[in-house]
């Protein structure tokens, strides 16, 4: 099976801009023969958008949901994506999978919420997120979350065998993408589809640097900072010898 992920500038709270790039990016990884488009970290309304997180939330099924299940019901793929929820008087930072029929495959709320800002906007996450794509086991981690060891174990002792990341990653961070998720892949025997903005949006620049690291840590795709379409089938064979077995070996004392 082919995926995708779209790295590229963020918005700027520009939601129209934001259902353009993703009806055009997923049309050409559809394209491309992908079943899964994979988009950063609150693309909606803006990850660097504090004053717009509360204001433009929107719910789980709302107008924004709708429009994205059109998308991915139009063009034949499947959508991830990063989005300000609304539930009630609480707003999360989500995550959502749309199949390529526009059903909702999974919705998760971010665990690991990282630093000030994000804490002051959004409530924190209380659990993971399962489901099938097309006969694989699949989860959804946000950024900050892929950092931690215990919550990769955890999805992979759920039987989890590929992990779709909305993050948004400021330059300086690099070792997230070149080491820890590589890492995390092997150590647990996954694959991480792992989707970063590239450029400023404020007072921060992203660093790009996405990728999906197979269960061998090496990247099947990699990208610099520029923006970029990345394709690859995670279907590719591995020899026995590269897979992890770490959960099997471990030890405790």
């Amino acid at each position: 099976m082919k995926v995708a992920l779209h790295q590229g500038p963020p918005l700027g709270g520009d939601i129209e801009a934001g259902f353009a790039r993703l009806e055009t990016q997923t049309r050409a990884a559809a394209l491309s023969g992908a079943r899964m488009i994979v988009f950063p970290e609150l693309l909606l309304p803006g990850y660097n958008q504090p004053d717009l997180h509360a204001t433009l939330s929107q719910p789980l099924g709302g107008e924004w949901c709708q429009r994205v299940a059109r998308i991915a019901r139009d063009t034949g793929c499947g959508i991830t994506l990063g989005w300000a929820e609304r539930d009630g008087d609480t707003v999360y930072n989500a995550a959502t999978a749309f199949g390529a029929d526009g059903a909702v495959l999974g919705h998760y709320r971010k665990i690991q919420l990282f630093g000030p800002m994000e804490q002051a906007s959004f409530a924190f996450g209380d659990s993971y997120c399962t489901f099938d794509l097309h006969g694989i086991p699949t989860a959804l981690l946000i950024c900050y979350d892929i950092e931690f060891p215990p919550h990769v174990r955890a999805l992979a002792e759920r039987g989890v065998k590929l992990i779709l990341v909305p993050t948004a990653n400021p330059e300086g961070f690099e070792h997230v993408s070149t080491v820890f998720v590589p890492a995390r892949a092997a150590e647990m025997d996954l694959t991480i589809v792992y989707a970063n903005f590239s450029g400023p949006e404020g007072d921060i620049t992203f660093g790009g640097h996405s990728l999906i690291a197979g269960p061998d840590a090496r990247p099947l795709v990699s990208a610099t900072r520029g923006e970029a379409l990345l394709v690859a089938d995670i279907s590719q064979p591995i020899a026995p010898a590269l897979r992890s077995q770490q959960r099997a070996d471990f030890r405790g004392v």
